[in-house]
C-alpha cells in the first residue's frame, strides 16, 4: 500500500467506504436499514411521493377487492408500486444534482427534466392499466 492510500478498514467513520464490504446477515439488516431510511427521507421531503403513497393506500386494498383475474390484481398493484419506484428514482437523481451544486446546469435540468418525464410515464402507463383492467371487467 503506498502512502498516499488508506486501507478500507483505516476508512474514517465519515468516508462511505465503511459502508462497504459487509457480507452475510450484516450486509442485508445494514440494506434494510439503508432502505427504510430512503423511505423515511422520500416521505419526509417529497410531496409526489406522499401523495402517490396515499394513492397507493387506496388503490392497492382497492385492487384486491376487485373482481378481477390473479394476473390483473397483480398487474394493478405493480403499476401502482411502479410509480413509488420511479418517484424515488426520480428523487435521487434531483438530490445528486442538487448535492453537486444548485447553479441553472443545462445538463442537470435536461437530469431532472427525464426524471421527471420517467414519473410522468409511469403515471399514464398506471392510469391506462386501470382503465383497461376495469373497463374490460365492467363494461360488458
Amino acid at each position: 500500500m503506498s502512502a498516499g492510500q488508506k486501507s478500507e478498514a483505516a476508512a474514517p467513520s465519515g468516508d462511505s467506504r465503511a459502508l462497504k464490504g459487509k457480507r452475510g446477515l450484516s450486509r442485508i439488516v445494514n440494506a434494510l436499514r439503508y432502505s427504510a431510511d430512503g423511505l423515511r427521507d422520500a416521505w419526509r421531503h417529497e410531496d409526489a411521493f406522499r401523495q402517490e403513497v396515499i394513492l397507493a393506500v387506496v388503490m392497492v386494498p382497492a385492487a384486491l377487492a376487485l373482481p378481477v383475474t390473479l394476473v390483473e390484481r397483480i398487474l394493478l398493484i405493480a403499476v401502482v408500486m411502479l410509480v413509488l419506484i420511479v418517484e424515488i428514482l426520480n428523487t435521487a437523481v434531483e438530490a445528486a444534482i442538487d448535492r453537486q451544486s444548485f447553479e441553472i446546469n443545462p445538463l442537470a435540468k435536461r437530469a431532472k427534466d427525464l426524471g421527471s418525464a420517467a414519473v410522468m410515464l409511469a403515471l399514464v402507463l398506471a392510469g391506462g392499466v386501470w382503465i383497461a383492467i376495469l373497463w374490460a371487467s365492467f363494461a360488458h
